[in-house]
């Protein structure tokens, strides 16, 4: 990320389950954001209940110092996979072509399987949010394949650091 603007983000883990020692998609992303060159600002864990996570999401959305949100767990089709029920009305746009391209990386990994992942990503607030399954491996593809590039500012010929708010 040589001469590229760093930015401030927030990773939360949506997980009934998860501990901050067993987070390995949470440790990921983080370690992916840092090797990136961006600021970790916020880190939580959050149960996989739509209130809840609306309200988390609510309140870094709101705050000024966070330019985007790296979300992991709850976009599968089980009961209590509520990511997208709670984090889709809370947004301005939302990016289509993400959940599109993430399955077409992913089939190459894990084949037809990632028909069931139901990633997503959009814009709140001038905040960006990804919204990742919650398996290591799925983070990493996102980050690597897709993510880090369209957060880092000198990416050509596009990418959605223009689109954040400005700290």
């Amino acid at each position: 990320m040589s001469g590229a603007q760093p930015l401030s983000i927030a990773v939360v883990t949506v997980s009934d389950t998860r501990t901050e020692e067993t987070d390995k998609s949470g440790k990921v992303l983080i370690d992916c954001l840092k090797d990136g060159g961006h600021l970790l600002k916020h880190k939580s864990i959050i149960k996989d209940d739509i209130y809840l996570l609306r309200a988390e999401v609510s309140h870094l959305i709101a705050n000024p110092e966070i330019q985007a949100i790296l979300m992991t767990g709850g976009t599968g089709f089980t009961a209590r996979d509520n990511t997208q029920v709670a984090i889709k009305p809370l947004f301005d746009s939302h990016i289509e072509g993400f959940g599109e391209l993430f399955r077409q990386l992913s089939f190459e990994e894990i084949g037809t399987s990632t028909i069931q992942s139901r990633v997503f990503a959009g814009f709140a607030n001038d905040c960006i949010i990804f919204c990742l399954p919650g398996s290591p491996g799925a983070c990493l593809t996102g980050w690597t394949k897709i993510i880090s590039s369209q957060l880092d500012s000198s990416f050509k010929p596009c990418n959605f650091v223009d689109k954040l708010k400005r700290i």
